[in-house]
């Protein structure tokens, strides 16, 4: 008979396989792998509201189930969303009305990407769908499924694939215009990348670099590592960059997955600082300060200028965060039981708790005009406005 630990891992490694790699999925963590069957820790009990921070709710909509690591855009002013059965929903910020919605003629692995007019999604037929208007454009198939977000821009797609492959696809045609491909840990995440651009340069995250590259030819302008394999096996040694990441200028804080956080000079190609940090949703922040949350549910702001703790809040543990957004005053953060919370960025105390459909929220809260938006797992698009 398999032991516990055995079937675990054998679910774990055997999700897929393609290009010699395994691929691990999303809620995948080291203590949970290597743990056993210890119990789950229990959520922490949340205090009563204080309600600091006046915010009402504006509108609803509605996109099918998300169960793909999804990423909700808001080039061009509007909230661009996709849903695991192949919908795609272009919405307006401010009334929650659709502005238009398609499909993907399948069901979807990785989205949303758009520069406000051309939206991009992967499908788990392996394929990159282009939608324009509300009508396909063009479709490709790729070399293997992605998960994260194509990145849009400059008349071209962008695809970062799970066999730590880069490819550009012209954004009218869909014609490929370039590949590039890393050698890597045998092992990668089911779970959102990094993909952006900084002045005329791709960044990416491969394994754990950020990797500068020609976005007209795919070639190498720099590589800066934030994390380095380590461990004895192919387990331990998964440290894969997860999005989102925090951009002020040339400054990139990216995190490196149950390994590190640090900060990227974009223009020198140069790592600032890192620090270690157990988490696997990304950063976001300001100038000032980079908010990231651990894996046990921790919320945490380190200093910008040099990676220095400015503070650590606890009242949240093992709720099962998404990435945090920072918004004005506050640092929002979901959780696995549909609450959002609005922290003070200052010290991490709570300002206000808001609720949703009561699934887990499915993906880093976002803001598009003077509107926090906000996906759950059931689908449930919720639309916010601070007073």
């Amino acid at each position: 008979m398999m032991t516990r630990f055995a079937a675990r891992a054998a679910c774990a490694l055997a999700v897929a396989t393609l290009a010699g790699c395994s691929i691990l999925p999303t809620n995948f963590s080291l203590p949970s792998f290597l743990g056993g069957g210890a119990e789950k820790p229990k959520p922490a009990e949340l205090p009563p509201n204080p309600a600091l921070l006046a915010v009402r709710p504006a509108w609803t909509a509605k996109v099918g189930e998300v169960g793909f690591p999804l990423s909700v855009n808001t080039n061009g002013g509007a909230v661009t969303v996709a849903s695991s059965d192949g919908a795609v929903a272009v919405i307006d910020p401010a009334t929650g009305r659709d502005i238009w919605r398609a499909s993907a003629g399948g069901p979807i692995a990785a989205g949303a990407g758009s520069d406000g007019k051309l939206v991009a999604v992967i499908t788990r037929a392996n394929e990159l769908v282009a939608l324009s208007a509300g009508k396909e454009a063009w479709r490709q198939k790729l070399s293997a499924v992605g998960y994260t977000a194509p990145f849009v821009a400059g008349g071209r797609v962008f695809v970062l694939t799970a066999d730590r492959a880069v490819s550009a696809f012209d954004g009218q045609s869909g014609r490929k215009l370039w590949t590039q491909q890393r050698a890597g840990e045998p092992l990668v995440l089911r779970h959102a990348g990094v993909m952006l651009a900084v002045g005329d340069t791709l960044v990416v995250g491969l394994s754990g670099r950020l990797a500068g590259l020609n976005p007209l030819t795919g070639a190498s302008r720099w590589e800066a590592p934030l994390a380095s394999p380590r461990g004895l096996n192919d387990v331990e040694r998964l440290v894969d960059l997860v999005g989102s990441v925090s951009r002020v200028g040339e400054s990139i804080c990216a995190r490196a997955f149950q390994a590190t956080v640090g900060c990227v000079d974009a223009g020198r190609g140069a790592v600032v600082w890192t620090k270690p940090s157990n988490g696997s949703e990304g950063v976001h922040g300001d100038d000032k300060l980079v908010f990231g949350t651990e894996a046990d549910g921790k919320v945490v702001a380190w200093k910008r200028e040099n990676g220095e703790r400015a503070w650590l809040s606890d009242k949240l543990q093992y709720r099962g965060l998404t990435a945090p957004l920072a918004l004005g005053r506050s640092v929002v953060v979901g959780d696995s039981t549909g609450f959002v919370h609005m922290l003070s960025r200052e010290d991490g105390s709570l300002l206000n708790r808001l609720t949703t459909d009561g699934s887990a929220i499915a993906a880093a809260p976002v803001v598009a005009g003077n509107t926090l938006v906000i996906v759950t797992r059931n689908g449930g698009i919720h639309g916010f406005v601070p007073q």
